[in-house]
């Protein structure tokens, strides 16, 4: 099969021929019909966070399952299935309490005595997050698989796994928003309209978007966002403190930087809570107000919208073909996998939505 090869951070991703296994045990083999570029496939690909190369990046995928290993019991030959890198083992203390997302064991992988999923001559190709989802084909466990209604879109069940339940699972499952509350979301790429429709649904009262691009403020007015503030030429504490009375009972950082998760702090109200989405250098130090931890403020981080992807991921297909939530708006471009790396570079531009890479 073909597949976006990433060998090492300011090389070029070139698209080469790799071997990939049979599955064995408890694995499922994907045909890939739609992967999406998210965020962190960028950080790994700057460099930012480190990766064991070779290795085919991508893990917000969709695809038809093909093949399954002979242990495999919750797949089928021919579902439609997406991809999610909470991949989970289903018996540590984290999964059987309910929140797999946290899942500390995680399910066995192949061996050095087996046969990689994936190699060329050289040998081995590693996978991000055991998915590799910019590859013609997967060999995944079927704990990183959720099974979908056939009448979903392939190009927007692949946004499913990754910027859908990180969003809607901050404000469902993280940081739960009650009705008549106020939230303010900062960073409006795929997370973070995720998270503004996910406050709507939940009966938010007022929804503060804070970009510094007009165009995705305007596709956050769109999500359901009651006010924008483009913080180019204005501090974010006090234009959410204006338009807030005072300030949010919520704040959602889908950025990841020092100065906004600072600033997401001094624009809570008493008793409010900021809830970190975005993904943050591991070296990365926040600096707090002891004084205002005794209004009660909270400070939380979100591990992919503390997910249950088996039963987030339909939920969330089935909200789609009903009409009531809005997926298709975020897909800016469409490429096939020779325009992986412009789809990068537009990323990186901070101006582009989710590109979606497709099969043939």
């Amino acid at each position: 099969m073909r597949a976006a090869v990433f060998r090492g951070a300011g090389e070029p991703l070139a698209v080469e021929e790799v071997v990939v296994a049979d599955p064995i045990g408890q694995e499922v083999r994907v045909r890939t019909v739609a992967a999406a570029v998210c965020h962190s496939d960028l950080h790994y690909f700057r460099g930012v966070l480190p990766v064991q190369t070779p290795m085919i990046l991508g893990h917000e995928s969709a695809g038809v399952v093909t093949a399954v290993g002979p242990d495999v019991t919750g797949v089928r030959v021919g579902d439609h299935v997406v991809t999610c890198n909470s991949v989970f083992c289903g018996q540590c203390r984290s999964c059987v309490s309910g929140t797999p997302a946290r899942c500390t064991a995680k399910p066995r992988f192949r061996s050095a005595d087996e046969a990689p999923r994936f190699s060329d001559a050289d040998g081995e190709i590693n996978s991000l997050a055991g998915i590799g989802g910019f590859a013609e084909e997967m060999v995944v466990h079927e704990h990183a698989v959720a099974v979908i209604d056939p009448a979903m879109p392939m190009r927007t069940a692949a946004l499913l796994g990754c910027s859908v339940v990180t969003g809607f699972g901050a404000v469902f499952h993280t940081s739960p928003v009650r009705p008549g509350q106020d939230v303010a979301v900062i960073g409006c790429g795929g997370v973070g309209l995720n998270v503004v429709q996910a406050a709507r649904f939940a009966g938010a009262r007022r929804i503060i978007a804070v970009d510094r691009v007009d165009s995705k403020l305007e596709q956050a007015k769109l999500f359901g966002a009651t006010d924008v503030v483009n913080t180019t030429n204005t501090t974010l504490t006090e234009a959410i403190g204006a338009l807030s009375e005072g300030g949010v009972d919520h704040v959602f950082e889908a950025v990841g930087l020092k100065q906004t998760i600072e600033d997401a702090w001094g624009a809570l109200r008493p008793g409010g809570t900021v809830t970190v989405i975005g993904v943050v250098d591991p070296n990365l130090r926040i600096e707090l107000p002891a004084r205002s931890l005794v209004q009660e403020k909270r400070l939380v981080g979100s591990l992919m919208g503390s997910n249950r992807f088996r039963i987030d991921v339909p939920l969330y297909a089935e909200l789609y073909l009903a009409g009531r939530i809005r997926l298709d708006e975020l897909v800016g471009d469409v490429t096939d996998l020779s325009g992986i790396e412009d789809a990068f570079a537009a990323m990186a531009s901070g101006e582009a939505l989710r590109t979606v890479v497709e099969f043939a």
